[in-house]
């Protein structure tokens, strides 16, 4: 074979390679950014029933801090069997049944009656919920090489930022049907929102298949090229996991879900308290809706582009440091400035650094783990570092009731943000001491 062959087969190859990636994106990454959008709205739309049902239930700021955040408790109990289970079942019937799951429990949220009911359909919700984000993870592991992953686990997981954009508003809506059929308008936001769970839910039972050898719509050469690809990537096999406690105690697993918990500190704590700290400059809720939603859209395009970027120049560790350093200059900057306007600029840039950390560190984690740790490896870590969905919402209610505003609480989640930056420049040295070269 000559050079002119030679160059015209990998031509062909590149592009063989380009269509079977863009065959299995188009099936995938829609409906599993949709999963994602309505898993995050039905997560977060907690901070939008408070704008009213806080009054209704009596619920303060420190209560109202404890109920949003022990959804996670819940999610973090949960979350190491039920990837387990997924693992063992499938990611097709798995990842439906916990959909239908939250979809129920969330539905049953318009029916609380006070702080103790609060808490526990909080509790529940994470119950349900636990392991559909490893779990969407590990799914990725199964259809994409390593050099696709952060732009795709990046363009799926812009549903985080896409539920709040559009989510703002149509719950800001939802609350104006306040005494409609004799329910507040929280509680229909919480019915109506919890619906496209169920539905959605139902379909990925038609949509998804476990694994490459079982998608009918690829060509016998797409199947083929993709298993055979999969199988050549370099495996850092570090055994069976051992179970629950052993991956407690893997180094591994420890050292990234503590970066997890402190890059996403910032995104909970601030998610499940924007429309308040925006409610507070004198909007009306459906105002507040629509404001809330502009920080979200300049997260989404981050998530899109910082995840190609990390993709482009092969490094997760600077792209995922960079972002926490933004998100935590950005924050202090909105505590320091005092006109709403460049509050809310900071806030956007703020959302830029959080919500764009999220393919490169996602993807580093995925890569850390394979063979018979991926799927516990992966579920610890999430499980874990979710933990930071409990902890700083609390902390940030604690603060508001304890000084009456929310500005040390943001100097908090700036802080946990910028340690989660510094840790993840270790990385290398860390995975060079534990057996990563």
């Amino acid at each position: 074979m000559d050079i002119s062959e030679a160059t015209a087969e990998l031509v062909e190859t590149s592009a063989d390679e380009a269509a079977t990636i863009r065959r299995i994106v188009w099936r995938f990454v829609p409906i599993l950014a949709l999963a994602y959008i309505i898993s995050y709205l039905d997560r977060v739309n907690v901070s939008f029933a408070a704008l009213t049902a806080n009054r209704d239930l009596n619920l303060s700021a420190t209560v109202y801090g404890w109920g949003a955040g022990i959804f996670f408790v819940g999610y973090f109990l949960f979350e190491y069997p039920s990837n387990r289970i997924m693992e063992k079942v499938g990611a097709r019937r798995w990842l439906a049944r916990i959909m239908v799951s939250w979809g129920l429990v969330s539905a049953g949220m318009a029916f609380i009656g006070g702080p103790i009911s609060f808490c526990v359909m909080r509790f529940l919700l994470g119950v349900a919920e636990a392991g559909f984000f490893p779990g969407l993870l590990l799914f990725m592991t199964y259809w994409f090489p390593r050099r696709y992953r952060a732009r795709y686990i990046g363009l799926m997981l812009v549903g985080m930022a896409v539920s709040s954009l559009i989510g703002a508003p149509i719950s800001g809506m939802l609350l104006g049907l306040d005494g409609t059929l004799g329910l507040h308008g929280w509680q229909w936001m919480y019915l109506l929102e919890a619906l496209p769970a169920v539905l959605v839910g139902v379909g990925l039972l038609f949509w998804l298949d476990d694994t490459p050898q079982k998608a009918r719509w690829l060509r016998p050469d797409e199947r083929d090229w993709l298993t055979a690809e999969l199988a050549r990537e370099p495996k850092q096999s570090h055994g069976t996991d051992g179970g629950f406690l052993a991956m407690m105690r893997e180094p591994r697993v420890i050292f990234y879900a503590l970066i997890f918990f402190n890059i996403t500190s910032a995104s909970y704590g601030l998610g499940l308290w924007l429309p308040q700290i925006i409610k507070g400059t004198g909007l009306s809720n459906l105002q507040t809706g629509f404001v809330a939603a502009i920080p979200f859209f300049f997260g989404a395009v981050s998530m899109i582009v910082w995840g190609r970027f990390s993709d482009w120049i092969g490094e997760r560790i600077w792209p995922t440091a960079a972002s926490t350093f933004l998100a935590a200059a950005a924050l202090v900057a909105s505590v320091i400035i005092s006109a709403p306007i460049w509050q809310l600029v900071a806030i956007c840039f703020a959302t830029i650094g959080i919500y764009g950390v999220k393919g490169p560190f996602l993807s580093l984690t995925t890569e850390s783990f394979s063979g018979g740790k991926t799927a516990g490896g992966i579920a610890m870590v999430t499980a874990l570092g979710n933990l930071s969905g409990f902890l700083p919402p609390y902390l940030v209610g604690f603060i508001k009731d304890e000084t009456g505003s929310f500005g040390w609480g943001l100097i908090c989640l700036a802080v946990l943000s910028f340690l989660g930056g510094v840790q993840v420049l270790f990385t290398r040295r860390f995975e060079q001491a534990h057996g990563r070269k």
